[in-house]
């Protein structure tokens, strides 16, 4: 049931129609992807939020699903306005460009795609039209496509999650700052603010949560409930 959450566009609308203290980027898109441009969307909110009149600034939270879930823990490290932080089936990008899944890439693999992306640049500094990246959620997928990469496409490529602005690509040479910059450093800084992680039962990406629910449980005190993870210095 979680995955059909998973779409931050059609989220985002369904919030908004129910409150207008809410905040989303509607800028078209460029398809360049950085972590810090990502994690400062969520310092933005803040900033706007804090200064209208109806908000009380010293009861802001922020809301991330799949890698904005990720985004919004690495906000909340270095912004202390931000009071609490709630993720849905969080995706740590940075880990995951850097690492492979389940930390799967050997010195090799990472140095391979590292050269890759250094002859890009030089192909998009010449003057040629920025490459992408495959696109995450594939569209015209079947029994034979990639198990995640299918998951994925069932929902964001399908009418339930799809939407013409959130293709699933990136420029391909966005990669680099991920593979260099980690997202989640000084989740431990978090606290005493508390952090809620939501996950699915055979989610492929359960484990981000759950690493980071370790990293951050060791300065707070902490329960869980049947998928949900909580990491907290008093009772919710």
């Amino acid at each position: 049931m979680l995955k059909t959450w998973q779409s931050v566009v059609l989220w985002l609308l369904h919030l908004t129609h129910r409150t207008t203290d809410t905040v989303a980027e509607s800028q078209g898109p460029r398809h360049l992807s950085s972590p810090d441009l990502f994690v400062e969307d969520f310092s933005v909110a803040v900033d706007y939020l804090g200064t209208r009149p109806f908000v009380d600034r010293n009861q802001m939270g922020v809301i991330g699903m799949c890698g904005s879930g990720g985004f919004a823990i690495s906000a909340a490290q270095v912004d202390r306005r931000i009071k609490a932080v709630a993720t849905v089936s969080m995706y740590d990008i940075s880990r995951v460009s850097a690492n492979g899944w389940k930390d799967s890439f050997t010195e090799e693999d990472r140095n391979s795609i590292l050269d890759a992306i250094t002859e890009q640049r030089y192909a998009d500094f010449e003057g040629n039209a920025p490459v992408l990246t495959q696109r995450g959620a594939p569209i015209g997928f079947d029994d034979n496509t990639d198990p995640i990469g299918r998951e994925f496409g069932e929902f964001y490529s399908t009418p339930r999650g799809y939407h013409p602005n959130s293709i699933t690509q990136f420029t391909v040479t966005s990669s680099m700052s991920f593979m260099n910059f980690p997202l989640l450093t000084h989740i431990k800084s978090i606290s005493p603010r508390p952090i809620m992680f939501i996950i699915g039962e055979h989610a492929h990406s359960r484990y981000f949560s759950e690493d980071a629910y370790e990293l951050a449980q060791k300065s707070c005190t902490s329960f869980q409930m049947q998928d949900t993870l909580i990491c907290t210095t008093r009772r919710i």
